[in-house]
């Protein structure tokens, strides 16, 4: 059995990368390669896998949202990617990135029965990025 939770998220962020010139950076990421940066308002998806317990349920919701929201929520959301968020340093801030962090930061307190399966960030409402873990 699987449940997804959704969650909802704002920050802002810049594409760019010291490896690259002003001028590769430009090319490569575009308008998402301003100077000042953008924002965007995400929704994370975070999929847990397991058994129903004795209470009918594969994850206790409250546990899941809370933990979700200390280690997630808490240092993403009103912040800006590229400079607030530790688990950030020294990587593109591109969605792709920002998944494997959610998958890290939650991963470091998981302590819920049920196994985390899938981080999935919609970026807009076209572009959404899927982590099978």
């Amino acid at each position: 059995m699987q449940l997804t939770s959704r969650y909802r998220f704002a920050a802002s962020h810049r594409l760019t990368t010291d490896a690259l010139s002003p001028e590769e950076n430009a090319r490569i990421y575009g308008k998402c390669n301003n100077p000042h940066g953008h924002g965007h308002d995400y929704v994370l998806d975070v999929t847990v896998e397991g058994p129903i317990d004795e209470a009918g349920q594969i994850v206790n919701r409250s546990a899941l949202n809370a933990l979700v929201t200390s280690q997630v929520l808490a240092r993403v959301d009103h912040r800006d990617l590229n400079s607030e968020v530790p688990e950030l340093a020294g990587h593109v801030t591109t969605t792709e990135n920002l998944a494997y962090a959610v998958e890290r930061m939650l991963k470091s307190r998981w302590t819920l029965p049920a196994r985390l399966v899938r981080v999935r960030i919609a970026e807009t409402a076209r572009n959404t990025f899927e982590l099978k873990v």
